[in-house]
């Protein structure tokens, strides 16, 4: 369970980080569909923004879980876009994202109880 739990965490950083890098430097696939969308260019970098943060934070372990809160929260959004835009498999792919940072925050939550050894992961 522990490699599976850096693994995933691993990929969740590597995608928040890689998508708020692509927002933040206006890759005209993103510029096209999120303006498609009413996303402004300083909207879009305030949004890559966010998910750059939120990846770094995820990295970290003393802010994971509101990295992933914040990466969630991004990931949603872009979730609503793309069924807005009726591209479902990407949307599908995103909402599983959503759901392994459910499971970092979970796993997270379990290790910051009283009582546990932090380490262990």
């Amino acid at each position: 369970m522990k490699m599976f739990f850096k693994v995933i965490l691993l990929v969740l950083v590597l995608l928040a980080i890689s998508f708020g890098i692509t927002k933040i430097v206006l890759m005209p696939q993103d510029v096209e569909f999120f303006g498609s969308y009413g996303f402004t260019k300083p909207i879009l970098i305030a949004y890559g923004i966010t998910q750059l943060i939120g990846g770094i934070m995820l990295a970290v372990p003393i802010s994971r879980i509101i990295g992933a809160i914040i990466v969630a929260a991004t990931f949603i959004n872009s979730a609503v876009v793309l069924v807005i835009a009726g591209k479902y498999a990407v949307t599908f792919i995103t909402l599983i994202c959503v759901l392994l940072l459910g499971f970092i925050i979970k796993r997270s939550l379990k290790l910051a109880a009283p009582g546990t050894n932090e380490t262990q992961e």
